[in-house]
């Protein structure tokens, strides 16, 4: 009799700790301007790792540095396992792996890669990114194949960069497109640069239409930047100015539902097309790899580089199938 109840004793004590091993592992993911449709994608995708792999996701938004601050210690609070980060600032690095590492977290970087105060990637945080410049070396590529196409002369065309060199993956991306035209035979003499205040398409408005009122000279034009809405952006600002898709090409980076808004019009806009990054690959298996990393001590890979395919209004139902979207 003694021993049962010695052995119904221990069974109660256990109890809390059997509820608490019960409860959910939970993940968090933090992007910097969540009503971005890439961004939106992304949580679209780590959700369904969330529940095919058995935790629950925590989105959050932090437009700023103290708010992505204030987002770790909220994850702590709700004794998360560790959180996927597209980080405001890049040179928030070393704030956000000390509050990881004070929290307990384990943290992976995706999309734009955390730098310490000398500007050089954090080597403890994993990170799963694009190669910048390789795919803004596709957008040169295919804007080249199509200013070829239409038979348009390199020495008449404007090549608007909407710059966001801030930004390293936005800086690498430009000018890998940049490097790509000019080895094409167009003049570097040509490019002109557009900087934007932010990275959405009212900005690259802006900073296209400042650059079109300046160089009136080019009757045609190509244009690019860090985004799709960078693109479109120079598009609109051209239709603006009378300059249509008869004059202009312009070719995005994200193959958001930005793009495919411009693909699914009865007219065919200067939005030409984008390369489509895999949202799939960065919120799914980033989420995958945080989760396994803290409850199976799977360390995911140090660095991790996705690439891209040129999708056009002609095959972006072929491709965006082929993507898993």
């Amino acid at each position: 009799m003694k021993m049962q109840r010695r052995a119904l004793t221990l069974a109660l004590l256990a109890l809390p700790f059997a509820v608490q091993a019960a409860e959910p592992v939970k993940v968090g993911f933090l992007v910097k301007q969540a009503e971005e449709p890439w961004f939106q994608d992304e949580w679209k995708f780590a959700e369904q790792a969330a529940k095919e792999k058995g935790f629950t996701l925590v989105k959050i938004g932090i437009p700023n540095g103290e708010k992505t601050l204030a987002a770790i210690d909220n994850l702590a609070a709700q004794k998360a396992v560790g959180f996927v980060i597209c980080a405001p600032d890049v040179k928030l690095g070393v704030a956000i792996n000390r509050a990881a590492k004070r929290n307990n977290l384990k943290v992976m970087s995706v999309d734009d890669q955390l730098v310490d105060g000398a500007g050089k990637p954090i080597a403890d945080i994993p990170h799963m990114g694009i190669s910048g410049y390789e795919i803004g070396k596709q957008v040169g590529a295919g804007l080249l194949a199509e200013i070829k196409a239409r038979g348009w002369k390199p020495d008449e065309v404007g090549i608007l960069r909407v710059a966001y060199d801030q930004l390293p993956t936005g800086r690498e991306r430009t000018t890998g497109a940049v490097d790509a035209l000019k080895a094409g035979g167009m003049p570097a003499a040509n490019v002109v640069d557009a900087p934007q205040a932010k990275t959405d398409t009212e900005s690259a408005f802006n900073a296209a239409n400042i650059a079109f009122t300046k160089n009136a000279k080019f009757k045609k034009w190509v244009a690019f930047g860090l985004n799709d809405e960078a693109a479109l952006g120079a598009v609109r600002a051209g239709e603006g100015r009378g300059i249509k898709a008869d004059a202009m090409l312009a070719i995005g980076i994200g193959g958001s539902q930005t793009a495919l808004n411009e693909f699914t019009k009865p007219t065919a806009t200067a939005f030409f097309g984008t390369v489509l990054i895999s949202p799939k690959r960065h919120g799914y298996e980033t989420a995958t790899a945080v989760y396994e990393w803290a409850t199976k001590g799977k360390a995911p890979a140090p660095v991790t580089l996705t690439s891209g395919v040129l999708m056009t209004r002609a095959n972006q139902a072929e491709i965006r199938k082929q993507m898993g979207l």
